[in-house]
């Protein structure tokens, strides 16, 4: 017997505690049949096979394995790191090699004794036991090196892929993928080194198990930091292509190389590697997507300000956003960028309207249903909703001098009422490429207010407000001002613009402001008229043309009055009846304080010509016959407010003429020098500058206290009535027009004013008059 096992220990040298590698023998010379024979005989052929496994165990738990991951330490270069991981998994092989030969002897020992095989051969068995033992002794920190030379190998295949001319610094003559000289280069040595390493892994079959996590970590923050380098602020141009093609050949064909041997033809490559590779793109073209759909989405409030120079970049969210579930993250950082970097008091309301189309146009363009935008939209609507001036703005807009605007822009489109007339029939003949409505925009369109998506920006702008009217009234009220502020009237613009508008708001609304342009037109030939007599031209003090309006279609000018000196006063009249006579029935109510006045003053040897308001004209008249005025003298002779008087005369303070000689006092310059005064056509605008319209909230006003006396009459009548049938019989018997439409909150916020007032009373949910 002892004979016997000194041969079993020649065939399996682990038998003795000692290396595979000292085996002294061969498989295929050795005869084990004698071995097998008495073996038999003491019936311990199952005893020996099953000592073998568990010495070549043995042997890999307390030697192999620990000595491959004692080489786990890092180094401070990275070109030692790499060479420490190849040399430990060159040992591992050999090792690996090694046991495997002795489980193929193993295998050949058991044929010949007739043992049963079983499902799986010996190899198969030892390969779990190898691995089962490698990673049950993995140190915390093994993947640093693994790191340390996947980084590596990376960086230099990518420089061998790509221009390598680019990787050689030639005011350095360094090899920035190696780290070395470039005439000591050697990116083609750590390159064989690579593929040989990744060759054994693979065979060894802890490929994945060693370097899978690495691989993807190192992959994913490579792709990363690609996309941030690469896209970040570049929204003029298309990124998809160029980053599909980048990971294709800088990345997959690396990946190609680890799993296909060094190679990268597949075709002969075992349906195994083809799965692991086809897997890896798929997973790494959704991180990709992921990567770069954040990106477009993290700066999407620049995208908007840039639009359409960044439409390229809103078709690759697209295309990323049909791949990912990205929708809700895309709703809250658009609401919280246009939040944080619009809707606050520092910004313009023409600014924020203008950002506010720029969103419609973007957001239109990356998602045609709708859906997206009116979640986005919602909370730049309630912020213009409640600035004070933003129906001006948008009026402004839309008519603006200045040049061409957004608005302007929109409005002047051929393809107004026209779209939304065919917008249905367009759905139904592109039925077959109808998507439902995202969960999360659909819930949420349910909570700002129903599906109604208006098509296109003007409708959307007007939507602010939900009704058409008050847009209109403002629209008469900008158009006013700028009819009795331009000292040259360019009739072409103002139809043309009227026009455009009658094709949104309709002819109805707009009939005002038609009769309004008229009242120009005829103006100007009326004052024609009169002044061609000879008699009344002969009789001027100075030369007088009047704008005459038509008072039922114009807005409501500003209360305040003035009384004019006797001499313009006689101007006046005298103008009054030159009018009467060519009309007939009609007659002239003047506005003193609305108009422009061109004025020539003589003063200590100079001449100022200037434009000037009535009110500031008339104060000067008053000076040129009394050199002093107290200012309760000058206001009452006026009948302006003094507080209104002082703003006024600070205008010919500043032009030198008047001073304060004392409290409440102002006197006439005489003998001074006057360096601050200068021939001038401007006028110093401050109060004068506001408009002679009452503002459209005054106006507003005074219209819903027309509708009080019919709610009084109403609840006098009826006792109490609710919300809706208060409303309901106002609009069937109280509309006197188009001007006087409101909606039903208005009617709300209004009664509920008179609430507080103590005008009315609410109680189980209807309106009554307080009880006397």
């Amino acid at each position: 017997m002892d004979e016997t096992y000194l041969k079993l220990c020649q065939i399996f040298p682990v038998l003795e505690g000692n290396s595979p590698s000292n085996v002294q023998d061969t498989i295929t010379t050795f005869n084990y049949d004698p071995i097998i024979t008495e073996l038999k005989s003491l019936d311990m052929i199952d005893v020996i096979i099953e000592q073998i496994r568990l010495d070549c165990e043995k042997l890999l738990r307390h030697q192999t394995i620990p000595r491959f991951w004692s080489n786990f330490v890092l180094e401070k270069s990275s070109e030692q790191n790499f060479i420490k991981f190849e040399s430990a998994v060159h040992q591992l092989y050999k090792d690996y090699v090694e046991f495997v030969e002795v489980m193929q002897r193993l295998e050949q020992f058991k044929i010949s004794g007739g043992v049963p095989t079983g499902p799986q051969n010996e190899k198969c068995g030892f390969d779990i036991t190898f691995k089962c033992t490698l990673l049950s002794q993995l140190p915390v920190d093994f993947e640093k090196l693994v790191d340390e030379f996947y980084k590596k190998s990376f960086w230099v295949f990518a420089g061998l892929a790509g221009d390598q001319d680019e990787e050689l610094d030639e005011s350095m003559s360094f090899c920035k993928a190696c780290e070395m000289p470039s005439n000591s280069c050697k990116c083609t040595e750590l390159v064989a080194a690579f593929n040989e390493t990744n060759s054994r892994l693979l065979e060894m079959g802890i490929l994945d198990r060693i370097a899978g996590y690495t691989l993807t970590t190192l992959i994913q923050e490579q792709i990363d930091k690609h996309v941030k380098d690469f896209c970040t602020g570049r929204y003029d141009e298309s990124h998809i292509s160029s980053l599909e093609n980048w990971l294709n050949t800088a990345v997959l064909d690396w990946l190609t190389k680890i799993y296909n041997n060094g190679s990268l033809d597949m075709a002969n490559a075992e349906m195994k590697t083809k799965d692991a590779i086809n897997n890896f793109q798929l997973k790494l073209n959704y991180h990709l997507y992921e990567v770069y759909a954040n990106i477009i989405i993290e700066q999407f409030f620049n995208i908007i300000i840039e639009f359409p120079d960044s439409q390229a970049a809103i078709d690759d969210l697209k295309v990323c956003l049909d791949k990912l579930d990205l929708r809700v993250h895309l709703i809250k950082t658009i609401k919280n960028s246009l939040e944080t970097r619009l809707l606050h008091p520092g910004v313009d309301t023409a600014d924020i309207l203008t950002g506010y189309v720029a969103a419609i146009k973007t957001l239109k363009h990356l998602d045609k249903t709708g859906t997206l935008l009116q979640t986005v939209i919602e909370p730049v609507k309630e912020y213009l909703r409640n600035r004070q001036d933003t129906v001006r703005c948008v009026v402004a807009g839309l008519i603006d001098d200045d040049g061409p605007t957004d608005l302007a822009d929109e409005l002047a489109k051929s393809e107004t009422m026209k779209g939304e007339e065919t917008s249905s029939s367009d759905d139904m003949t592109n039925w077959e490429k109808w998507k439902p409505d995202d969960i999360e925009s659909e819930n949420t369109i349910q909570q700002v207010g129903g599906k109604n998506r208006p098509s296109d920006i003007i409708s959307m702008v007007v939507d602010i407000y939900g009704s058409k009217e008050l847009f209109v009234i403002e629209y008469r009220n900008l158009l006013a001002e700028r009819l009795l502020s331009q000292l040259e009237f360019n009739p072409e613009k103002e139809i043309r613009n009227l026009e455009l508008l009658k094709l949104r708001f309709g002819e109805v609304l707009l009939h005002c402001c038609e009769v309004m342009l008229k009242d120009i037109t005829d103006s100007k030939r009326i004052n024609a008229h009169i002044q061609s007599d000879p008699i009344f031209k002969n009789e001027n003090q100075f030369e007088i043309s009047a704008l005459i309006l038509s008072s039922q279609f114009w807005p409501a000018f500003k209360k305040d009055t003035m009384e004019l000196p006797p001499a313009i006063k006689e101007q006046f009249d005298r103008y009054t009846k030159q009018y009467e006579g060519y009309k007939g029935n009609r007659t002239l109510c003047w506005t003193p304080l609305n108009g422009k006045v061109n004025i020539e003053i003589e003063h200590e040897g100079k001449t100022l010509d200037l434009h000037v308001t009535p009110a500031q004209a008339t104060i000067i008249l008053h000076f040129e016959s009394q050199r002093e005025w107290t200012l309760e003298k000058l206001s009452s002779t006026m009948n302006v407010p003094p507080s209104i008087l002082r703003k006024r005369i600070v205008f010919w303070q500043s032009q030198g003429l008047i001073r304060e000689s004392r409290d409440g006092v102002f006197t006439l310059v005489e003998g001074e020098s006057n360096s601050e005064s200068s021939h001038t056509h401007d006028i110093c605008e401050d109060d004068e500058a506001e408009s002679a319209m009452a503002s459209a909230s005054d106006q507003r006003e005074e219209e819903l206290q027309v509708f009080w006396s019919y709610i009084v009459g109403m609840l006098t009548n009826l006792d109490s009535l609710p919300l809706e049938r208060i409303h309901q019989m106002l609009k069937m018997f109280a509309s006197q027009g188009p001007g006087f439409e409101f909606s039903q909150e208005e009617l709300k916020n209004f009664l509920q004013r008179k609430v507080r007032e103590h005008k009315l009373v609410y109680a189980g949910a209807v309106y009554q008059l307080p009880k006397p």
